[in-house]
């Protein structure tokens, strides 16, 4: 289900069961540089929130008996611009894609269970509604060596969603791309 002002408060249930996501961020870290960041719980709520109104704020809500239990966060380069080792990533660009995918959250009375799989193809599948096109992913990529934040899933993850692998980016991140064709329309 996507992420929409009709779906905000199952998000935000979520959200504030999970001290707002990576302590306070609401899923707001890659939208925003640095600089424009704020740090406060509830700025970050009140900015995905108009966000999310504007229609500039895009999720695949993984929903359960009524309840969202994850997602995963994606949008086109300009709404999510703030990626990890972004110079190194400009510097080596070879195809700007149409949609990134950034942020994975699944609540942790549900994980283990596939969830961040289920998003992901959440994600591609409202990507092909929209019209499809590249989609990029920046996954951790450890060799399969277990690690305790995963905001971005693995290099795993993405290459079972049928990901390729393009290059490293930073000591433990690596560029991942798929194409994604547009969802044709029901006669």
């Amino acid at each position: 289900m996507a992420l929409s002002p009709a779906t905000w408060d199952a998000f935000a249930r979520l959200a504030e069961r999970n001290n707002g996501v990576f302590g306070g961020c609401w899923c707001m870290w890659f939208q925003t540089f640095y600089a424009d960041k704020r740090l406060a719980e509830e700025d970050n709520r009140t900015q995905k929130r108009r966000l999310v109104d504007e229609g500039r704020a895009h999720a695949a809500l993984v929903m359960e008996d009524g309840e969202a239990v994850a997602w995963c966060e994606y949008g086109t380069p300009e709404e999510l611009p703030n990626i990890y080792h972004r110079k190194q990533y400009e510097a080596e660009l070879d195809v700007l894609p149409d949609y990134r995918l950034t942020c994975i959250f699944v609540d942790r009375r549900h994980r283990h269970r596939g969830l961040s799989a289920v998003a992901v193809r959440g994600a591609l599948r409202l990507i092909a509604e929209a019209g499809g096109g590249v989609v990029e992913a920046y996954p951790h990529d450890t060799g399969g060596a277990r690690q305790a934040v995963l905001y971005n899933g693995t290099r795993r993850l993405f290459e079972a969603a049928g990901f390729e692998y393009i290059r490293p980016k930073g000591a433990k991140n690596c560029v991942m791309r798929t194409v994604v064709a547009g969802a044709r329309a029901m006669p």
